[in-house]
């Protein structure tokens, strides 16, 4: 796996990587990440269509996993602890 691209984000680190023909873009808080593959074949454009598709709407959605993550983990945590 290599790396593409790091792209600046003021809340997450987002991270986007090559491997086995396939786009993997990581988004990166803390100890949480979030994780999407998309094939290149699918893309017309390569990784410039990889940085279309993360849009502000997408990083919206992004942020807000992020904190429901967050909420889910701290609830189990809570439960055994």
């Amino acid at each position: 796996m290599r790396v593409i691209a790091e792209l600046p984000h003021p809340d997450f680190k987002v991270s986007i990587f090559s491997m086995n023909r396939k786009f993997i873009i990581k988004m990166e808080q803390g100890a949480l990440e979030q994780t999407y593959k998309v094939a290149e074949a699918d893309l017309m454009d390569g990784v410039n269509s990889v940085f279309e598709l993360l849009d502000e709407a997408f990083y919206q959605t992004v942020a807000t996993r992020f904190t429901e993550m967050r909420k889910d983990w701290r609830e189990s945590y809570n439960r055994y602890n």
